[in-house]
C-alpha cells in the first residue's frame, strides 16, 4: 500500500515544510533591525571642468572631480546571523535648474562577513564620473555626500539604508581648464 516512493515523497514534503518554516523564522527574527550606523565623511578638494558631452550635439557639460574624500563607518552592529554581505555606496545629491533632485554614485564597496567590518578609507578615489547633464555643478553650494548601503540577507527583504550623517560641499564658481 505505501510504496517506497510514496514514503520518500512524504518525507520530502515534510522536510520542505520544515525548511519553509525555519526560513520564515530566520526572516522574522531580523525584520525589525534598523541596520543604522554613524558615518564620517570628510570632504577633500573639488574641481569643476567644462567638458564636451559624448552625444551628437557636443554640448558643454559639467564634470566635477573630487579628491581626498575620506569615509569611515563601523558596520559591526549591522552584521547579524542573517546578513551575508553589505553593499556600500557613496552618493552626491544636489539640485539644479534642470532637475530638482540629482543623485550620482561616486564610489562603492562590498563588505563581506569575513572581512573587517570597520570601513576606514582615508582617501577615496571615485570610481565613477561626477557628470551633470547640464551646467548644474558650477557654483553649486549644496552638494551633499551621503553613504548608503544595501544589506544582503540570507533570507528576507533587501533594505536600503542611509547612514547617519552627511557632508555638504560647496563647488567652485570657476571652471578649471580642460583638455577634453
Amino acid at each position: 500500500m505505501n510504496t517506497i516512493l510514496a514514503r520518500l515523497n512524504a518525507a520530502f514534503a515534510y522536510t520542505l515544510s520544515v525548511m519553509a518554516v525555519l526560513t520564515f523564522l530566520c526572516f522574522a527574527s531580523t525584520y525589525m533591525n534598523d541596520n543604522l550606523a554613524d558615518i564620517e565623511i570628510k570632504a577633500g578638494s573639488v574641481i569643476v571642468k567644462d567638458v564636451s558631452d559624448f552625444t551628437t550635439d557636443r554640448a558643454k557639460r559639467d564634470l566635477a572631480t573630487l579628491s581626498n574624500v575620506g569615509v569611515k563607518v563601523d558596520l559591526s552592529q549591522v552584521f547579524n546571523w542573517n546578513v551575508k554581505e553589505i553593499f556600500l555606496y557613496l552618493t552626491a545629491e544636489y539640485s539644479s535648474d534642470l532637475n530638482a533632485v540629482n543623485q550620482v554614485v561616486l564610489w562603492d564597496k562590498i563588505v563581506m562577513r569575513e572581512n573587517d567590518q570597520v570601513v576606514d578609507v582615508p582617501s577615496v578615489e571615485p570610481k565613477y564620473y561626477f557628470f551633470d547633464d547640464s551646467r548644474g555643478l558650477i557654483g553649486n553650494s549644496n552638494v551633499t555626500l551621503t553613504l548608503s548601503w544595501n544589506v544582503i540577507p540570507n533570507d528576507g527583504r533587501l533594505p536600503r539604508v542611509q547612514g547617519i550623517g552627511s557632508t555638504v560641499l560647496k563647488l567652485p564658481n570657476t571652471y578649471l581648464g580642460s583638455r577634453f
